[in-house]
């Protein structure tokens, strides 16, 4: 609408997974082409998937800071600067990230649960879901508690409960940040839990042989933070969660006794 994307251009955006799924498949049908910058700790998997729509993968370090030219959002502002007629969406900055919440993933909360809901817990990436579903459902209702599940090593956890930050790499994939947002509104958020990959990853395994629900590392650390807020709570109040990702997307990490067993997980 805004002409910010020509036809027949490239979208070029740095992604962890699920934003980079979402524009490609718009892209194959819009006939866009399509290069995204990712974190060489992502899984195989989402690397095969972006590939499988023919989008093109620049893969970048994973342990260097967010100032670096090698950062995974640096290289994708400096290829966007360099590719003709292309854009760069940047889900952590654009206003659109939190709206497309607060205008879908809360109403229909709010009406699947008829609005008998007292706590939502999410993961914490971008904050675009936390920010834009949490501040939905808070004007529905005030008391509703929005919790992130932050897994250790990412700020936001540190910088909720004003202590020290001290980011570090972690397993994980598609939640935490080693740097603020703009789409992240903290002052949506009542509370922040610190998941460790341990209790992410054994939370999603334990929900793939226990529910028959497959999920990633970021569903597991949700789950994880769920009961967690579950303890505080009484038997007939609800709490929702989001699982975001799918579980094939680790079928070679989490889900692998051999690779838990390398990171000293299992």
């Amino acid at each position: 609408k805004k002409g910010l994307l020509k036809p027949g251009g490239t979208i070029i955006e740095p992604t962890s997974g699920n934003t980079g799924t979402g524009l490609a498949m718009v892209a194959c049908v819009k006939g866009y082409k399509m290069i995204f910058t990712m974190p060489d700790k992502m899984s195989e998997e989402k690397r095969s998937l972006l590939r499988a729509y023919g989008a093109k993968v620049v893969v970048t370090p994973t342990n260097v800071s967010t100032d670096s030219p090698e950062h995974y959002i640096k290289v994708a502002e400096r290829l966007a600067k360099e590719t003709p007629n292309a854009y760069m969406p940047n889900q952590y900055i654009n206003s659109a990230n939190p709206t497309a919440h607060y205008q879908t993933t809360g109403p229909e909360i709010w009406r699947q649960t008829g609005g008998k809901l007292d706590a939502f817990v999410c993961g914490m990436g971008t904050g675009g879901t936390i920010t834009g579903t949490g501040r939905f459902l808070k004007e529905k209702k005030k008391k509703i508690r929005v919790v992130g599940a932050d897994p250790e090593g990412s700020i936001y956890h540190p910088r909720f409960h004003g202590k020290p930050e001290h980011p570090h790499q972690y397993k994980v994939e598609g939640i935490g940040e080693d740097f603020m947002p703009k789409t992240m509104d903290l002052k949506v958020v009542d509370e922040v839990i610190q998941v460790s990959d341990k209790d992410a990853f054994r939370c999603a395994r334990q929900l793939a042989r226990e529910e028959g629900i497959l999920v990633g590392g970021s569903g597991g650390a949700a789950v994880y933070a769920a009961l967690e807020e579950g303890r505080n709570m009484n038997k007939d109040q609800t709490i929702v969660t989001l699982l975001p990702d799918s579980g094939r997307n680790y079928l070679t990490k989490l889900f692998s006794d051999d690779w838990m067993r390398q990171q000293g997980l299992l």
